[in-house]
C-alpha cells in the first residue's frame, strides 16, 4: 500500500497537497503565524525532550544517537504514532518542524517511524519495536 508522509519546514509555504499537517515543535516557530501555518494539529508531545534537543544541538555527527535515543523517547506515543499512521495510509501527512538542517532533525526520524508503524500494522495489525514497543 502506497504511504505518503513528507517532512516539510514551516517556514515553506503551505500546498493543498501537503494533506494533513502536523506540527511536532515544542515551541511555536519564531515569525509564523497560525493562519500562515495552516496546520491541522500541534504535536507537542511528539517533539524530543528538551535534554535530548540540547545534547544533540543539531550536529549531524550525532544523529544516529538522536535517532536512537528520540525513538526511545517515544515508546509511551505508540497510540499516538498508530493513528498517523493510519492517516497516512489514507492520504498525505506532512509532519512540519522548524530547524534549518532538512536532512537531521526530528521530523525525519518520526516520518521514518511512521512509516514503519504503517508496515507494521500492515503486518500484524500493531505498531511493532521500530517506534519502540
Amino acid at each position: 500500500m502506497a504511504v505518503d508522509v513528507r517532512v516539510k519546514r514551516i517556514y515553506d509555504d503551505p500546498d493543498p497537497r501537503d494533506g494533513y499537517r502536523i506540527l511536532i515543535d515544542h515551541v511555536w516557530p519564531r515569525g509564523v503565524s497560525r493562519e500562515r501555518a495552516r496546520l491541522d494539529d500541534w504535536a507537542r508531545e511528539l517533539a524530543p525532550s528538551d535534554e535530548l534537543r540540547r545534547w544533540f544541538a543539531h550536529d549531524p555527527a550525532r544523529f544516529e544517537e538522536f535517532r536512537a535515543r528520540y525513538g526511545g523517547e517515544l515508546v509511551g506515543q505508540r497510540d499516538r504514532l498508530l493513528e498517523l499512521a493510519r492517516r497516512a495510509r489514507r492520504g498525505p501527512v506532512t509532519i512540519v518542524y522548524a530547524a534549518r538542517d532538512q536532512q537531521h532533525n526530528n521530523a525525519v526520524v518520526l516520518a521514518d517511524l511512521v512509516r514503519d508503524a504503517v508496515r507494521d500494522e500492515a503486518d500484524d495489525g500493531s505498531v511493532s519495536g521500530s517506534c519502540g514497543s
